[in-house]
């Protein structure tokens, strides 16, 4: 069973949407598990400080090593578990990252203020993942994009897992336009190759699109796709 184990100073923002839908089906069903660790738990004080200045000087704050290692050691036996920071400068998460964290449960640490203590990264070989070019007020949101994003992927979440593979950034291709009912709606048309039942026509249509939509919108996967194409 794939397990999420997250760090954070906010235990009760968890499962939060996670405990709905196909997430909490697969929950019920121990297909996938979910630790949360409250990380104020492990600080020494009697006001569970977690953070201090930094030296050199600066704005903000930052998180303790020592407390979020203490809050790590005690919770992660397999220490060939990965372990994520989620920060603004990290990796960016993708749909390849997510694929590769299928194969082993993760631990995710849910930075805040100005971020955590570089020695925290280095003495437990964590790896600074980022959700995109943007900055948040704490990793629990991006927690909940890296688990949303793993967890789909599954055996058994999906109820229809062929579905998976027509998906956008499958191929490095974005998705092509889809169609449902009604047929003709607000004087719009579904395209007729889409009505003419020749599949093969269908598929290659399909392919066109998400080549044309990628093109103009990505270039940066149109780069990959053509690469390895």
């Amino acid at each position: 069973m794939w397990t999420a184990r997250v760090f954070t100073l906010y235990p009760e923002l968890f499962p939060g949407p996670l405990n709905s839908g196909l997430y909490k089906r697969a929950l019920d069903r121990k297909i996938w598990s979910l630790e949360v660790v409250n990380i104020r738990n492990y600080a020494g004080d009697k006001h569970k400080t977690v953070d201090e200045t930094p030296f050199g000087g600066g704005s903000g704050m930052l998180m303790r090593a020592d407390i979020i290692a203490k809050s790590l050691d005690k919770n992660i036996s397999n220490k060939d578990e990965p372990i994520i920071c989620l920060s603004p400068k990290g990796k960016k998460f993708d749909q390849t990252y997510a694929k590769k964290m299928l194969n082993k449960n993760i631990n995710i640490i849910c930075g805040h203020f100005e971020g955590v203590d570089q020695r925290l990264l280095e003495t437990r070989n964590i790896e600074e993942v980022s959700v995109g070019d943007f900055v948040l007020s704490g990793g629990e949101i991006g927690a909940f994009i890296l688990i949303d994003t793993i967890v789909r992927l599954i055996p058994g979440v999906i109820g229809n897992p062929n579905s998976l593979t027509e998906e956008t950034f499958e191929r490095n291709l974005l998705e092509y336009p889809q169609y449902t009912k009604p047929q003709k709606w607000e004087k719009k048309d579904v395209p007729d190759v889409l009505l003419s039942g020749d599949h093969a026509k269908i598929k290659d249509w399909r392919l066109s699109q998400s080549e044309s939509i990628t093109r103009r919108r990505r270039p940066d996967l149109w780069k990959k796709y053509k690469k390895d194409k």
